[in-house]
C-alpha cells in the first residue's frame, strides 16, 4: 500500500509542477516580451489581411498581427476592455485590405457565440532591430 501511495502523491507532485512554474503574463508584459527586440514605425490606416499569417489577442488591451517579420500593433480605438486571448476575431472586409475603420466581431471559442466587437485602430508595424548595422 505504502508504494502505491508514493506513487500517487509523486504524480500529484508532477502535475502540480507545471500549474505553478508557468504563470501568466500581465497584458502589458505580454505585449512588451512579444515586441521585445523590435523598434516601432510609423502607424498606417490599414494592412493587406490576406498577407496576415497569424493574430494574438493581447487581453483587454490589442490585437497583434504578423505580416512577414513584422508585428502590427493594433489598440482598438473602442471596446478594447472586451478583448479575451480565448476569444475568436470574426473580420468582415470590403476588399483585402483590414482599416482603422473596420470593427472586428469576438466569438466565444467555446460557444461559437457572439461576445463583443472592438473598433480598430491604426496599425504600428514593429520590425527587428538590424544589429549587423551597429
Amino acid at each position: 500500500m505504502r508504494p502505491f501511495i508514493a506513487t500517487i502523491i509523486a504524480a500529484a507532485a508532477v502535475v502540480a509542477v507545471p500549474a505553478t512554474a508557468r504563470e501568466k503574463l500581465s497584458p502589458d508584459a505580454q505585449l512588451a516580451k512579444m515586441l521585445e527586440g523590435r523598434v516601432a514605425g510609423e502607424p498606417q490606416d490599414c494592412i493587406t489581411l490576406s498577407s496576415a499569417r497569424s493574430s494574438t489577442i493581447i487581453d483587454g488591451t490589442a490585437i497583434v498581427y504578423r505580416v512577414g517579420s513584422t508585428l502590427w500593433v493594433n489598440i482598438p480605438r473602442g471596446g478594447a476592455s472586451s478583448l479575451d486571448d480565448d476569444d475568436i476575431l470574426v473580420t468582415k472586409t470590403i476588399g483585402s485590405q483590414l482599416c482603422s475603420i473596420d470593427a472586428v466581431e469576438l466569438h466565444d471559442r467555446t460557444s461559437h457565440m457572439y461576445s463583443g466587437f472592438v473598433s480598430l485602430g491604426k496599425f504600428v508595424p514593429y520590425r527587428k532591430v538590424d544589429t549587423a548595422a551597429k
